[in-house]
């Protein structure tokens, strides 16, 4: 195997593990044990189309459009703050006590969430297409599909091992205080993402 997959799988790896807004909600949902399946595949897809997009040469496309990344920053901030408001309602007002109670998510809800949270997130796109995308570019012609591929198998594996991984920790989210942390946590990230946005970072 090229080791080109090894830099791609190692270099997807470090981006994802990033606490952002598809890890918070796919998180929640393996807590939940709601859709994970699903949810999985869909963000793992996503972020699949992505870098494939960027290793092709999209990247470079998007870059030299001042007007589309200034849609995609707005759109995608106002996005992440609406869903964290959302977020510290329930943590507030205790909406989401345990993991039975909480109002469960339809399986149509459940992968409208997870596109949003990629298409709509300015910073998915920027970590997969344009970043993996440069770097991609400075890879030798034929080492390139095989940066790809890597990219691509860190991304399912880390959205498998979190999503059923979450598991583990449904015997502490039994306690209602932990979901409230929880739905804390997920607003301010939210919000850290959106500022980032609207300040250009």
């Amino acid at each position: 195997m090229d080791f080109a997959f090894f830099k791609g799988f190692a270099t997807s790896g470090a981006l994802i593990v990033a606490i952002g807004a598809q890890n918070a909600f796919v998180l929640r949902q393996g807590i939940k044990r709601e859709h994970v399946l699903a949810v999985v595949l869909v963000c793992a897809l996503s972020d699949a189309l992505l870098i494939t997009l960027g290793v092709a040469g999209l990247g470079a496309l998007v870059q030299r459009s001042p007007t589309l990344l200034t849609i995609a920053r707005y759109g995608g901030a106002a996005f992440l703050i609406v869903y964290g408001l959302l977020a510290a309602r329930r943590a507030l007002h205790g909406e989401s006590m345990t993991a039975a109670a909480d109002t469960p998510l339809s399986l149509r809800a459940a992968i409208a969430a997870c596109l949003a949270f990629t298409y709509l997130n300015p910073h998915c796109w920027l970590d997969t297409v344009v970043l993996l995308g440069s770097i991609a570019s400075q890879q030798p012609e034929g080492a390139r599909t095989w940066f790809g591929i890597g990219a691509v198998s860190a991304s399912f594996v880390w959205f498998f091992a979190l999503g059923f991984g979450a598991r583990a920790l449904r015997g502490v989210f039994e306690r209602p205080i932990a979901w409230k942390v929880l739905d804390a946590v997920i607003a301010l990230v939210m919000w850290g993402i959106a500022a980032s946005l609207l300040l250009g970072g």
